[in-house]
């Protein structure tokens, strides 16, 4: 996974920004989730053992299932057997589905997105509730910090630090979340099972 030692700016579609002036009120920060959780998965998101994916086959409907990626992180597939999908982006194991299908269907026509995506996530630090919180479906950064009640009266969103294992080393990322509050659009930055958030407090 690359930019672990870089800052990183989140971006969000510029709509959002219409309910986040009503965070300070809790009817706004649940219709802000409602309208993070309609958000769209892209499909750079990678996938890991435990996501669901779904597949939609426009030229053969009689294929098209919702699985479970396997505890060895693959799929068993119907013509084509089992194929890898865990550490594969959404539009990575798309991709290779097409290529696998073409000697079986005669439009393989494959479209690939995560269905749910269950992770356990521990938000600390200058938030409202810190808390570890369960997610069935794939969640940002912002997204559970907002889970987490949102930043406290001190909290510095310029310097959200993510801690992560991968390939069985600790590393972290800094993100600045701060331009979301004025509305600036940012790519998002999707969190997975066993990350750590930690939201520091403003220095005076």
């Amino acid at each position: 996974m690359n930019g672990w030692s870089c800052s990183t700016k989140i971006n969000a579609p510029r709509s959002f920004f219409l309910k986040l002036r009503s965070l300070s009120n809790p009817v706004g920060l649940i219709s802000i989730l409602t309208f993070l959780a309609l958000a769209e998965v892209p499909k750079h998101v990678i996938l890991a053992s435990g996501d669901v994916v779904k597949l939609t086959f426009s030229s053969a409907p009689e294929l098209n299932q919702s699985q479970k990626v396997r505890v060895d992180g693959k799929l068993s597939l119907p013509l084509i057997g089992e194929v890898d999908a865990a550490g594969k982006t959404v539009g990575q194991l798309q991709s290779d589905l097409i290529q696998l299908y073409k000697p079986q269907l005669k439009t393989p026509e494959v479209t690939v997105s995560l269905e749910g995506s269950v992770t356990t996530v521990t938000v600390s630090g200058a938030v409202a509730k810190p808390a570890r919180i369960t997610f069935e479906r794939p969640t940002t950064v912002f997204q559970a910090i907002m889970q987490a009640g949102g930043p406290s009266e001190y909290g510095n969103l310029r310097h959200v630090r993510l801690h992560r294992i991968v390939n069985g080393v600790q590393r972290s990322q800094v993100f600045d979340l701060h331009g979301m509050l004025k509305g600036e659009d940012t790519k998002p930055f999707y969190v997975r099972d066993g990350d750590v958030i930690y939201v520091p407090q403003s220095t005076f």
